[in-house]
This record gives C-alpha cells, structure tokens and sequence, in this order.
C-alpha cells in the first residue's frame, strides 16, 4: 500500500489500461495453490504485529513486510481490510508490485455471508470511470505544465533575494521579500506534493530525486516525512486514529465524535486547553504550524530515519538562506525573516488544506465503505477559477485528487463532471464551495466541536459532583 519505491516505475498508460482478470491469471499460473480464507478469520489479522490483507480477493500476511514503500502505518490501517481500491489509487498496477506481493501471499478469500458488499455495485462504477480516465489519457502529464510550475517558484525565490539585495530592508522591500518568499514556499508546496504523488514523470526515480530536492533545498523538509504523513491522509482521510490529521487533540478537537473522547479524558485525567476557544485560538496555532512544529519534525524525522539524502537537501536550503540573507540583515534579523515567512507560508497551507478536509465528517474506520464513499465523506472542493487554481495548486479539486491520487492536477477538472454525475447516481453528496466561505467554516466547525466539548465537559464534572 501507498507508492514511494525507488525500485519499480510506474507503468505506461498501456500498462495500466490491461484487464486485472488477465493480470490474475498470471498471477495464478505463477504461485502454488494456498490457503482458503472466510472474512471472519481475516479479521482477527488485524494489528501491526499480525496483520493480513486482501487486494482482489487475494490474502496477504503483510506482518513481517519492514520496508514497504507507503511505511509501515498505512499497512497498519488496511489490516484485516480489504485493501482493493485503495492499492489501485495509489499505485500503477498489481502487475508493477508482483514482485513484492508474492512472497506474502497466504491464499485466498472464501465469500462468506457474514461480508456483504453494499457498495458493490458503486465500487464496479467507479472501476468504470477510472478506466474511462485510463482511456481519456487523463493519467498522462503536461510537462509544459510542470516545467512553468518550476520556474515560477525559482523566480519568487530569486525576486525575494533580488528586492533585498537590491533596495536594502525598508519595510516595502522587505514586506515584498516575504511575499515572494512565502509564495515561493507555498507553491513549492504544491509542486513537491505532485512528485509526491507520482504524477509528474513515468519513472519513478526521476519522481523521488525532484521531489527530496524541492521540498529539500526549496522548503527545507524532509520528502520522507511527508510521504509518511501524507499516504496515511490518502488512505484513510478523516479516520479518526488513522488519518494524521485528525490526531491534534493537544491543541484541537475536530468532528462530533474527538469532542466527546476527549472532554471524557479531560473530565478523568484533568483539562488541558479551552477548546471551546479553540476557533478563536486558531488565529495564534495556525500561523505557528510551521515555525515551531513542521519545521523541527520534519528535521527530527529525517535524522531518526536515516535519511541521509532528504537531510542533505535540507541542509542545502539553511546553508542557502543564512549564507545570503545574513548579508543584509545580520543572522539574528535572517532567523527572524525566516520565521516570519514560516508564519504566512503555514497560514496559506493550513487554510487550503484544512478547508477541504476539517469540515467535513470525522468518524471511525468503516471497513465495508467504498473508496468512492469514504472519500466523498472526508472531502469539499473550492469553486475553480484562475487564482483558486494557482493559490491552491489546484487542491480545490480536492474531491478529484483524493478518489484519483495520481492524476496531474492540471487534468481534475476534467474528470469533474463524471464524478458528479456518479455522486448523483448514488445520492452522494458534491460540496463546492466558494472559497471565502470554505475558510470561514473552518472557524466555524471548530466553533461546533469546541461547544460540543465544553458541554459534554461540564455535563460530566457536574455529574461527578454531584456523586461526591
């Protein structure tokens, strides 16, 4: 589960495009009859130290699997699961990853009554629309598109170095410096996230080495580190325990369900933060994302992993910016600049990011929902025009992005329509929103959860007096 290889490329649109039946039958002619497995027995492989899964009907026991590409975690969260739609989301193929599936492979699952699929018929749909993609060359990249997306962030960076070193620190060059600057972050942002993702070259190599450089020497982060937050997000969004972005209760609580948990925590264990204030602390934690938490995990992953080549790129991106920009402002006003483009480039990430994802519903892992409906349920968009595009690297397609990770975002719009004629079909629902408004419910669904909290908080310690 999840990509990130440096040992296998993603295959050609052709590849992809070859029936999983025909793929299969390979496999099959390939591998020794094993085991047959009912779901009731799959379910108990379900924890990190014994863990099996199922991709097309085949069981794997993934327990002893250390170096799987996504991280160990996204192999954690699929335990005991049928891992079908999202092992085709977020790889090329089953036929790239043979290779590495083989030795796992334990048997194979016996169709139970206790497991039935309500969502069967939607899950054939949107194999449907996803060759419809395939076919529509919706897979393909522009790289016309990505080589400009390059060169507009080499230009904001070079534009904030030019403002200062060529009309000093007043406070208009310098507020331009940490415009361009923090645009240049931003936007690096994006770009790293399409490496990422595989979605900018057909070699996977090419991929990894673009994406450790820009949010290495750009951003100054680990690419390791985000593809171990970031697969997780993909693979279960909105799920509480599992998606990393859910798991803020030191600071916020989220959904109608984290409010509870954790206002019952509180009420045993003692309170930790207002968080019936927490919409109007936003203000102060969403800003200092970046500076004080993202920057120094990011570094302390890399160290703790071993990534030698992400902290290289990384150092390369300090030695950048304390090199030149001490220069003109002396190293305690360059420590300083860097914080402050740190707060405005965290505020831009957590106001695209969080607006398509904290506002909608945050619950527990439901094993049986569909890709398609699990997605829908964690995921909004922002209406398109021009500047949404660029401003949020075209994450107001987040609906798109996330049911098909691997598309270049310039193509989402594309598929757009037949995604909502699909949600149509099934009575789901397709939240566009415009996006002042999409920042502003925000502040509101934090309000919701924060109220949520605070009376359940005083509903318990009432009670708990009252027993005294």
């Amino acid at each position: 589960m999840g990509k990130g290889s440096k040992n296998w490329d993603p295959p050609t649109v052709a590849d992809e495009q070859q029936d999983d039946s025909s793929i299969m039958t390979t496999l099959n002619s390939s591998l020794h009859e094993k085991g047959q497995f009912t779901w009731e027995e799959i379910r108990r492989h379900s924890n990190r130290k014994d863990r099996w899964l199922v991709i097309n009907n085949r069981v794997y026991d993934v327990t002893k699997w250390l170096k799987h590409p996504g991280g160990q975690m996204v192999l954690n969260h699929y335990a005991g699961q049928d891992a079908t739609e999202a092992f085709h989301a977020l790889h090329p193929g089953i036929n790239v990853v043979q290779k590495y599936l083989k030795p796992f492979y334990i048997g194979d699952v016996v169709t139970d009554e206790d497991h039935v699929d309500d969502d069967q018929a939607l899950k054939a749909d949107f194999e449907k629309l996803r060759q419809k993609a395939i076919s529509k060359k919706l897979f393909q990249p522009s790289r016309f598109f990505f080589v400009l997306a390059c060169i507009h962030i080499l230009l904001l960076e070079i534009a904030a170095y030019f403002v200062i070193f060529r009309y000093g620190t007043g406070w208009i060059p310098y507020f331009l410096a940490v415009a361009f600057y923090a645009a240049a972050e931003a936007q690096c942002g994006w770009i790293q996230h399409d490496f990422g993702h595989l979605s900018v070259f057909k070699k996977s190599k090419w991929n990894h080495l673009l994406h450790q450089m820009y949010i290495g020497f750009t951003k100054g982060a680990s690419a390791d580190w985000w593809n171990h937050m970031h697969f997780q997000h993909h693979s279960k969004p909105n799920v509480i325990d599992k998606d990393p972005d859910t798991r803020v209760e030191p600071i916020f609580v989220l959904g109608d369900k984290i409010p509870i948990r954790a206002a019952h925590h509180n009420a045993k264990y003692g309170k930790a933060l207002p968080y019936n204030f927490q919409n109007l602390y936003f203000f102060i934690a969403a800003p200092l994302l970046f500076p004080v938490y993202f920057q120094f995990m990011t570094i302390r992953h890399a160290i703790k992993r071993n990534k030698w080549m992400d902290l290289f790129w990384l150092s390369l991106f300090y030695i950048k910016f304390f090199t030149f920009m001490p220069m003109k402002v002396g190293l305690f006003g360059a420590l300083k600049l860097l914080f402050i483009i740190r707060v405005f480039e965290g505020t831009w990430f957590v106001l695209v990011a969080q607006s398509n994802h904290v506002v909608m519903d945050v619950s527990h892992d439901d094993v049986k929902s569909s890709w398609f409906r699990m997605q829908l349920k964690a995921t909004c968009n922002i209406e398109k025009s021009h500047f949404n595009d660029w401003f949020t690297g075209h994450l107001n397609f987040q609906i798109e992005h996330h049911l098909f990770p691997m598309m270049p975002r310039h193509n989402l719009y594309k598929i757009q329509p037949d995604v909502i004629e699909l949600c149509h079909k099934y009575n789901l629902p397709y939240i566009v929103k415009p996006m002042g408004q999409a920042f502003a419910d925000i502040l509101t669904s934090l309000e919701t959860s924060g109220k949520m909290w605070m009376e359940t908080y005083e509903e318990l310690m009432n009670a708990s007096k009252s027993m005294k």
